[in-house]
């Protein structure tokens, strides 16, 4: 029951991740390249490296902001009704 409880707050936190991790990817695009916009993989004057390059950077961000809301949402739903969201032991039965 506390899994479909959460589900809706779940949704909204990772919609708000990810306008956070958006923003933040644009920040250190905008520092590390010197640039407002990243390059898209169609974007025929830029090279490889720098395409896979922002999509990874882009990816490590977006995993991590992901990752960071997830927990801090889960965490702070525990605290307001005492039940984990989630799995509560990650060990299997041997």
């Amino acid at each position: 029951m506390a899994k479909l409880v959460y589900k809706p707050f779940g949704i909204l936190f990772g919609v708000l991740g990810g306008l956070v991790a958006g923003a933040v990817f644009k920040r250190i695009w905008g520092l590390a390249a010197n640039e407002t916009a990243s390059p898209k993989a169609t974007d025929r004057d830029r090279d490889w490296i720098e395409i896979v390059a922002a999509a990874a950077i882009e990816g490590a961000v977006f995993g991590g902001v992901k990752a960071l809301v997830d927990r801090a949402g889960a965490t702070g739903y525990e605290r307001l009704t005492g039940t984990w969201p989630g799995k509560t032991s990650t060990k299997s039965p041997v």
